[in-house]
């Protein structure tokens, strides 16, 4: 860069050194600013593949790992005749009809306390301390939590709140109601497993309404219960995983529920629809990073041309640049290419070839579609689907009378376009692993901008200072001619 040095320069010859010597520079200066636009174009060329590497690995990552299982075509639904009891199916759940009954659902332990009074019979608030109730200072209060042995001590200080601070630090629901003058204690999980039971500190427990003797009222923690094909269950909640599949205990009945468990179609129409929805995204969103309009008019602003613009006309002008980015870009080109033609085979099965248009999904007509959505395939008779929900819905007719079919047609042709995806994404000496661009090539590309602009400014300030320099020499010479005039003038005026 430029130096930072103070210069006197033009004092005697009146000559406008700056100017001159930025006009004698531009050139070199023009250099340093087409580095660093260049370097500057291409940090914005390694966000956008950033961004739209993103997008790819997560249809790499997402939807199109999962459509390469078995499970996403395994789909079961359960339906039960009673809101008593609701269930979700797991994928390995049997297909049929089950019976069940809820025989209980789970508690946890409660204690509604008996009143409290004060010893001297006044009224109990948060701040009324312990031993105000009759318990001595040092009492122990003993007491089990989901098997787990507690422990606190009554001190001269504490007070009803921090009373309950304690018990809930030891892992318990507690609160003192002050207008009803009770402890309300309760374990924080239900099941018998995670109850609570006082075991030590009878006078304390007596005095604070704890106890069956004082008046308090007492619900055991309890586990949920229930009763399918004859088979009995228990669980510390109101769920219970079974084979895969949740039952949800919502409330108690003598009734026999039936339960009945078929293949969910919409379960694996679902599945597919969000993955060409991902796909189409994706897709589309690629295209139309390849077919942007050319900036090639657009050239990289320097401060200087800032300097005469507005905000937004620099916006607006640098948009057009970062909106071209990646058009006709190879590394784009190359994993399009990939995906297209994966998405465009045949796929045998028992000797017959099959495509997507065969399961009812197709793309648009290349004349008709916009330009950028050309690839991105539409399925026959989807609702959500303004261009194609009219049309005969093939998918949901082949998952319903041959889903195995279908499951092996998406398997294979998921796992042809993860392969193919995958062999883009490797590494190689330009590229990092899961990367379909020249990361690694870019990223050396930008350094050596560092340098070349650190060794551009270097040559654009030598030649400054030897202008300077010059121009220095010149004035001081100038300086001495006029000294010299100015005595030979003396001599003649004497």
């Amino acid at each position: 860069m430029a130096s930072n040095k103070i210069r006197m320069t033009g004092m005697v010859s009146g000559m406008d050194t700056e100017s001159l010597i930025t006009a004698l520079t531009s050139s070199k200066k023009d250099k340093v600013d087409k580095a660093k636009g260049e370097q500057k174009k291409l940090s914005w060329k390694q966000d956008a593949w950033k961004t739209m590497n993103s997008k790819i690995y997560s249809l790499y990552s997402g939807k199109l790992t999962s459509m390469r299982f078995s499970s996403a075509y395994d789909k079961k639904v359960t339906t039960s005749s009673s809101s008593a009891l609701s269930v979700v199916a797991g994928d390995g759940a049997n297909e049929g009809t089950m019976s069940a009954k809820v025989k209980s659902l789970a508690k946890a332990g409660y204690i509604t306390g008996a009143e409290i009074k004060a010893a001297d019979g006044s009224k109990v608030t948060q701040d009324t301390k312990v031993t105000e109730l009759g318990i001595e200072a040092g009492t122990k209060m003993s007491f089990t939590v989901a098997g787990e042995s507690k422990e606190i001590e009554i001190t001269e200080d504490m007070t009803m709140y921090g009373l309950t601070s304690k018990l809930r630090e030891a892992g318990l629901n507690a609160s003192f109601d002050v207008d009803n003058k009770r402890l309300f204690i309760s374990a924080k999980e239900t099941g018998a497993a995670n109850d609570f039971k006082f075991t030590g500190g009878d006078v304390a427990l007596n005095k604070l309404g704890l106890t069956a003797r004082s008046g308090a009222t007492r619900i055991n923690g309890s586990d949920a219960e229930l009763e399918l094909n004859g088979a009995t269950f228990k669980s510390s909640t109101n769920t219970f995983k079974i084979n895969g599949s949740t039952y949800t205990a919502n409330s108690v009945t003598d009734e026999t529920i039936t339960l009945k468990t078929s293949k969910d179609t919409s379960g694996v129409y679902d599945n597919i629809k969000n993955f060409f929805k991902d796909y189409n995204d994706t897709i589309n969103a690629m295209t139309k990073a390849y077919n942007a309009d050319s900036a090639s008019k657009y050239t990289m602003l320097t401060d200087e041309m800032k300097d005469v613009m507005s905000d937004k006309e620099v916006e607006e002008w640098e948009g057009k640049i970062k909106d071209s980015l990646l058009r006709k870009d190879s590394s784009l080109n190359n994993i399009l290419s990939a995906m297209r033609d994966v998405m465009s085979q045949e796929i045998e099965i028992d000797g017959k070839k099959y495509t997507l248009a065969d399961f009812g999904i197709d793309k648009q007509s290349y004349i008709t579609a916009d330009p950028n959505e050309r690839y991105s395939y539409h399925i026959y008779g989807d609702k959500d689907d303004e261009i194609y929900s009219g049309k005969s819905d093939m998918l949901n007719s082949a998952i319903a009378e041959n889903p195995e079919l279908v499951a092996t047609f998406f398997q294979e042709l998921s796992n042809k376009l993860y392969d193919s995806m995958s062999e883009q994404m490797r590494s190689t000496d330009y590229s990092s692993a899961y990367k379909v661009y020249e990361d690694k090539k870019m990223q050396t590309e930008y350094n050596n901008y560092t340098k070349k602009i650190a060794e551009l400014e270097e040559k654009l300030t030598e030649a400054e200072n030897r202008y300077y320099k010059r121009f220095g020499s010149m004035e001081s010479m100038l300086s001495k001619l006029n000294d010299s005039s100015s005595s030979i003038s003396a001599l003649f005026n004497m």
